[in-house]
């Protein structure tokens, strides 16, 4: 990977509605190299999609939770199902296998209080779960930054 490439992936963060040849201008690039870089990087999955960045207030989905879930087993096809659950669980916007005294942390996003208490419900009769931690999200400070590539090595435009 090449500055090039590391700059459209940059520029892809900050804005991936950007056509091929808006892209292929701010790299310096004609349209037809930019787009071969582009399906290289879709391809060898660098890039795996692109996707709308909704406003959860907007939406009503103002409560965010971090919710730490400790497995009362950790045989395999116990592990298996909790994950399969966390999948279907839309609520769940993001599960981690975690060290230290949790095994997972989940985001998760609700209307309200209520709204919350109807998921813990549906974690509570998962017969591997063994504890339940909340943190509520008071304010966000920081949320949806892109990754940080090499931008010392990357010049700006």
């Amino acid at each position: 990977m090449d500055r090039t490439d590391l700059r459209i992936l940059q520029l892809l963060q900050a804005d991936g509605r950007l056509s091929t040849v808006e892209l292929a201008d701010k790299v310096g690039l004609s349209p037809s190299p930019c787009a071969r870089r582009l399906k290289r990087l879709e391809d060898q999955g660098t890039i795996s999609g692109y996707r709308a960045i909704l406003d959860r207030n907007q939406l009503a989905l103002s409560t965010t939770v971090f919710v730490s879930v400790r497995l009362s087993h950790h045989q395999e096809e116990v592990v298996q199902a909790f994950e399969n659950a966390m999948m279907t669980m839309s609520e769940v916007i993001s599960c981690h296998v975690v060290s230290g005294a949790f095994d997972y942390l989940l985001e998760v996003v609700a209307r309200d209080l209520s709204d919350y208490e109807g998921l813990v419900r549906k974690l509570r009769v998962l017969p591997m779960v063994h504890d339940i931690n909340s943190s509520f999200a008071i304010r966000t400070v920081k949320d949806r930054f892109p990754l940080p590539l090499a931008v010392e090595e990357v010049k700006q435009s």
